[in-house]
């Protein structure tokens, strides 16, 4: 089951403003990531669906989370299907994000009272989500669908819209600056934030850094928009 409820995703979600994005086939780079996104104070985070097996290393980030790192949501992304919404849920996920807006997605969530963020991209989709029950929405991939302009279009008519951009955000000032003024709700943050050391392995103390920054970044900006 999950630990936290869909009403707790949407309000951490808002207070930090990131969501870290990331894959890999190792559970223990996915812990040690894990971790440096949490020092650095991301307590959401996405692991996304994308290779063999990849439900049982998530079972294990769970496991870990929950006793390392109690106040971490984690929760699984590239999620297209009912059947795998299940498999994950019942694998303890906190929230499930998608790249595409799936109506029966949206039902096995709304069942089992897990937050559902569908890929939308369009006013049209967007607005179907919502009336599916999504709280937050996801564009994607974001710089393609429109950019930050798209986001400050569609919350006129819509002001109630919770959005959430990922693909083409990046962990800079310039860059973080441009989605929140256009009122992204938070905003999912991939490869960029990443970053490997000389030897091509993951710098963990520099991710927990660049995590800590944009997440001071965004607040500086909110109390400025």
């Amino acid at each position: 089951m999950a630990r936290f409820t869909r009403i707790e995703v949407a309000l951490k979600v808002k207070e930090t403003g990131i969501v870290p994005v990331f894959y890999h086939a190792d559970a223990e780079i996915g812990k040690n990531i894990l971790k440096a996104c949490y020092d650095g104070g991301a307590c959401v985070f996405e692991f996304t669906n994308r290779g063999d097996f990849a439900h049982e290393v998530f079972a294990e980030l769970v496991k870990y989370s929950a006793k390392k790192l109690p106040e971490m949501i984690l929760g699984v992304g590239s999620v297209v299907d009912a059947g795998t919404a299940s498999l994950y849920i019942q694998n303890g996920t906190n929230f499930i994000v998608a790249p595409v807006l799936n109506p029966e997605v949206a039902k096995v969530c709304n069942r089992r009272k897990i937050s559902w963020m569908p890929g939308c991209g369009s006013v049209s989709e967007i607005s179907y989500a919502e009336e599916l029950g999504a709280e937050i929405v996801k564009i994607f991939p974001a710089t393609q669908v429109g950019g930050p302009e798209f986001i400050k279009a569609v919350k006129g008519p819509m002001p109630w819209s919770h959005i959430m951009p990922t693909g083409g955000v990046s962990p800079t000032k310039e860059n973080l600056s441009q989605w929140i003024s256009a009122g992204a709700y938070c905003v999912g943050l991939g490869s960029q934030l990443f970053v490997k050391n000389e030897n091509g392995e993951y710098d963990y103390e520099k991710i927990t850094e660049t995590v800590a920054n944009s997440i001071q970044i965004i607040k500086e900006l909110r109390l400025s928009v």
